[in-house]
């Protein structure tokens, strides 16, 4: 996140939005979570379409793969791309793609759409923006970059707050990396740190069309709302499209909450429809549709037995269903249940607080140690912030102590030489399980950013395959292999000090990271 949060106390709170009402759980069907798909659509895959991965340079490997096979369709959603050499690299992967499409026979299908911040990937002389306009330029028609300007960014604040500064108020923070029919979700951005030793997670979807027209749709959609690059540097919106930041914020955010909830809502109904046709063809008084749709499909595809629930949260435009559905889940988890859950940044918001400590799981929590903290060792303001993120953990771990749940709620602190920490996400596990059968993956970090702020997308993946169980909680073990449990006197260390000056702010500026 942004390394210059002093300024944070003059900044102006977002708009509230109406909380929708919660959703009630169903315990029919084929899991029990089959409730979330009154909110979201519901993708049935077979596990065997997803892998999961766990170094950076699996992931690095995996996109120039990926994008050097792309036939149709490049689609890109990330807070912003680096200027280093590995990140020229995926963009010199990109040229040579979309050369090869327009040197094929017949007419070139490729297409390459890029969503970035646009705060973020306009940091610097040389940025994102620069990285991505001669793809522009040699292209034309064929690439499109949009660049996502947070609508409580205007006016006064925006001619005062500078550069860096400006990128608390609210960023682009999805990241979703589609390749054609595959899909990779993932906490890590296109930078070069995320590519070698900045520990994320990272989950891919193969040969899932209806997932992967999903996402194509949501990031067109923001992309729609937001700032198009153009060859020489400039940014425009499309036409008669309300400006985020010059035009009324009200009518945009409308206009913005109108158009993804029809994403969400037309797949969800697209879903709805398949899973009906699918139940029907599979009951033998159905045999003539049951032939059809085997036409159609060029064979009958495998039963599901894992099922993908894409989770939007944009409170900005006021859409907060992965709130919601994050919510429901730590509050129903019942007794015995283990809830493994990690975030790079641990500033949890005070529902998620609450539920935690209120409720009966177990919960082992994963953050970073002080020296795997992104901003450890910055000059300047920034060189605080893993001291905040301490005097937060330590005021939760009190928290845990007054109430004398420590045995049931246990933090532990990722720890790695040469290493930073950025893994997000959720692995539940059922009691009595050994293994978990739902997972989040994806941009949120459970606090005040990720819901109020910032745009973000994570899936809710639920699957009754042991081998995928497995896979999962294989690389929850991984991560937490690398951790060891905080104690009282974790926080007694000289390294856990802090400064009185950072007590004070800390409070002020919690919501803005």
């Amino acid at each position: 996140r942004s390394s210059w949060l002093l300024l944070a106390p003059l900044l102006t709170p977002p708009v509230p939005v109406i909380t929708a009402p919660p959703c009630s759980l169903c315990p029919e069907g084929a899991h029990r979570f089959q409730w979330i798909r009154n909110l979201v659509p519901e993708f049935g895959i077979s596990s065997s379409h997803v892998k999961v991965l766990s170094s950076p340079a699996e992931f690095y490997e995996l996109l120039k793969v990926q994008i050097k096979a792309a036939k149709q369709r490049v689609v890109m959603a990330s807070l912003y791309l680096g200027t280093g050499l590995l990140e020229q690299e995926l963009v010199d992967c990109l040229e040579e793609t979309l050369e090869k499409s327009l040197q094929a026979k017949g007419s070139p299908n490729l297409r390459v759409s890029i969503l970035l911040d646009y705060t973020r990937g306009s940091r610097g002389r040389k940025n994102s923006r620069t990285m991505l306009i001669p793809l522009l330029q040699r292209f034309p028609g064929k690439v499109r970059v949009s660049l996502f300007h947070t609508p409580n960014l205007r006016g006064l604040l925006r001619l005062l707050i500078p550069e860096r500064f400006n990128e608390t108020i609210g960023l682009q923070h999805i990241k979703v990396y589609l390749f054609d029919d595959n899909v990779i979700l993932s906490g890590a951005n296109l930078s070069d740190l995320y590519f070698t030793n900045r520990q994320d997670r990272y989950v891919l979807l193969q040969d899932s069309p209806e997932i992967a027209d999903f996402f194509t749709e949501l990031v067109d959609t923001i992309g729609d709302v937001s700032l198009q690059l153009q060859r020489d540097n400039t940014v425009q919106m499309m036409e008669g499209m309300v400006h985020p930041y010059q035009g009324d914020k009200v009518a945009y955010c409308e206009i913005a909450n109108r158009r993804v909830m029809e994403v969400i809502n037309s797949a969800r109904t697209r879903q709805e429809l398949l899973h009906a046709k699918t139940f029907h063809s599979s009951h033998p008084d159905s045999s003539l549709l049951s032939q059809q749709g085997s036409q159609a499909s060029g064979g009958l595809k495998p039963e599901p037995d894992t099922w993908i629930y894409p989770l939007i949260q944009m409170k900005p435009f006021g859409i907060q269903i992965d709130e919601m559905v994050t919510e429901t889940l730590l509050t129903e988890a019942e007794r015995d249940a283990r809830v493994y859950l990690t975030t790079g940044y641990f500033n949890l918001t005070q529902a998620y607080m609450d539920l935690i400590l209120g409720t009966r799981a177990e919960y082992r929590i994963l953050l970073a140690s002080p020296e795997v903290n992104g901003f450890f060792g910055a000059k300047g303001v920034a060189g605080a912030i893993p001291a905040a993120y301490v005097y937060i953990e330590h005021q939760f771990y009190s928290e845990v102590c007054y109430l004398q749940q420590q045995e049931r709620v246990q933090l532990q602190e990722y720890s790695r030489a040469g290493w930073t920490f950025h893994a997000k996400g959720l692995w539940l596990y059922l009691a009595g399980s050994d293994l978990p059968c739902l997972t989040l993956i994806g941009s949120p970090n459970f606090g005040y950013r990720s819901v109020h702020r910032d745009l973000e997308a994570q899936v809710a993946i639920v699957t009754e395959n042991k081998a995928l169980q497995q896979q999962l909680h294989q690389e929850q073990e991984q991560l937490y292999l690398c951790s060891g449990v905080v104690s009282t006197s974790t926080f007694e260390q000289p390294n856990r000090y802090v400064k009185l000056w950072v007590k004070l702010v800390t409070p002020l500026i919690k919501n803005f990271f």
